[in-house]
């Protein structure tokens, strides 16, 4: 479960990775002759779908079902991407037709979003929920690392231009076809049958996940009575109810989710999208692809290794923490940076390392997102948040893109723009220290009660 549903972040990351390398390649009249304001739009006409499809499906994740979504989604990415690689010509039908399938392959996996984490949350148990999330998500990084890998020799020149960035396009889509083998036999969630009047769908999903228990030779106590809640099932929420809830309902825990998402959404955009172009202006640097293995794996530790730690030390102390660590070091990276200090080399290690910290918190921002809002509009509240954050985000790589001279680089220009993406993490991880919620090791329904509930025995409403 954990395998096939974690591939979402994997195709996210492949396929951002894919776009940042491969996009400037498609400038040159060998390839597809785009202008540079073209190339530039690529990204911004994924991140669009993202949103889309992230506000789409995950309202029809919440009217029709986890496990139906995450198969639709899949396949809209896997045409979107597909059809990336068949651009042909280079005028404005080409533009015209890369920007739609960019934007298509941008909704399948911003759709994926809400479906995936819903489903994660209400499939993993409780002492165990934080950690596989956390490091579910960071898998968005092992995508990043494939795709620098493959990209060393499909750009390196020994293959055709003509095909080799078609060949990187179509590696994304290869992988969807595997990742829905994994797929198809994966359960519903239970929450969302009972939540839907389907008491007997519901009971057999769980009689398959006990099986499944049992077999590995464990022993499933009885379910304690007191624990048991009854729901009624309701009407279906729309955005307009779902935002009354957020921020009447949930004052405190609405602006923790929106500040975690912006956050962190505009340190990753400022400083991923301008990666290539940093290494290149300041220090010289051609074949960029290389020195993105070493920062996704950076990015994919963090989450792999701190992960267990929202268990156990707890998701307050542990997201403020990562935050404000990581907001600290690239304060401290900015400074050597404009001093002259540092090499492509150290500079990608000082990123590694503070990216270690900020990956796992960006990671637990999702997990937020997803544990602290009633099942009910669970997707949903996903899907806000994360098109509030990419809408943040965007305005990052444009901010640190205008303070990038190729023709007269200034460092202190950019220490500037570091500075403000220091201020921006410390500041999400303060508020998160002062309205994160205690949910580690703890139901679903002990961090928010469902909002269909009409009796509870035993457990608490937040």
């Amino acid at each position: 479960m954990v395998l096939a549903l974690g591939t979402a972040w994997i195709l996210d990351g492949f396929e951002i990775t894919i776009a940042s390398n491969v996009g400037d390649k498609l400038s040159d009249s060998s390839r597809l002759d785009l202008s540079a304001a073209a190339v530039g739009g690529l990204a911004t006409a994924y991140l669009i779908g993202q949103v889309v499809g992230a506000l789409v499906f995950g309202n029809l994740s919440d009217r029709l079902g986890r496990r139906r979504l995450f198969m639709i989604t899949l396949a809209i990415y896997f045409g979107g991407s597909a059809l990336t690689a068949f651009t042909v010509g280079s005028g404005a039908f080409a533009v015209s037709f890369i920007y739609l399938t960019r934007f298509i392959a941008g909704a399948g996996i911003g759709g994926e979003y809400a479906a995936i984490n819903s489903a994660i949350d209400e499939l993993i148990p409780a002492h165990y929920r934080g950690r596989v999330d956390i490091a579910v998500n960071g898998t968005y990084w092992a995508g990043a690392a494939i795709a620098a890998i493959a990209q060393v020799p499909l750009l390196s020149g020994a293959i055709d231009p003509g095909i080799d960035w078609r060949i990187a396009f179509l590696i994304g889509p290869v992988l969807a076809i595997v990742i829905v083998v994994l797929r198809r036999n994966l359960p519903e969630s239970p929450r969302w049958q009972i939540m839907h009047g389907r008491s007997a769908e519901a009971e057999e999903s769980i009689n398959f996940i006990e099986h499944e228990v049992e077999a590995t030779g464990r022993t499933l106590p009885p379910v304690d009575e007191s624990r048991a809640i009854e729901v009624k099932p309701a009407d279906q929420t729309g955005y307009l109810t779902l935002l009354r809830i957020l921020f009447r309902t949930y004052p405190g825990r609405s602006t923790l989710g929106a500040a975690l998402m912006i956050t962190q959404s505009f340190l990753y955009n400022a400083i991923f999208f301008t990666y290539a172009t940093v290494l290149g202006t300041f220090f010289g640097i051609q074949n960029t692809a290389i020195y993105y293995i070493p920062f996704a794996i950076g990015n994919f530790l963090g989450p792999l290794l701190l992960g267990p730690l929202f268990d156990t030390i707890g998701r307050k102390k542990m997201i403020s923490g990562t935050y404000v660590l990581s907001g600290i070091l690239l304060v401290i990276s900015a400074l050597l940076f404009k001093a002259g200090a540092l090499t492509a080399t150290t500079q990608t290690v000082a990123w590694c390392i503070i990216f270690f910290f900020a990956s796992a918190g960006a990671s637990a921002a999702y997990l937020t997102v997803s544990e602290i809002f009633p099942m009910e509009v669970r997707a949903k509240a996903i899907a806000v948040f994360f098109a509030i954050a990419q809408a943040f985000g965007s305005i990052a790589p444009l901010f640190y893109g205008s303070l990038i001279d190729k023709d007269h680089p200034d460092p202190s220009k950019l220490f500037v723009g570091y500075i403000v993406g220091a201020a921006v993490m410390i500041v999400g991880g303060i508020l998160a220290w002062i309205l994160a919620v205690d949910a580690e090791r703890k139901s679903l329904e002990d961090v928010a009660m469902p909002l269909s509930v009409v009796r509870a025995t035993g457990a608490s409403s937040p």
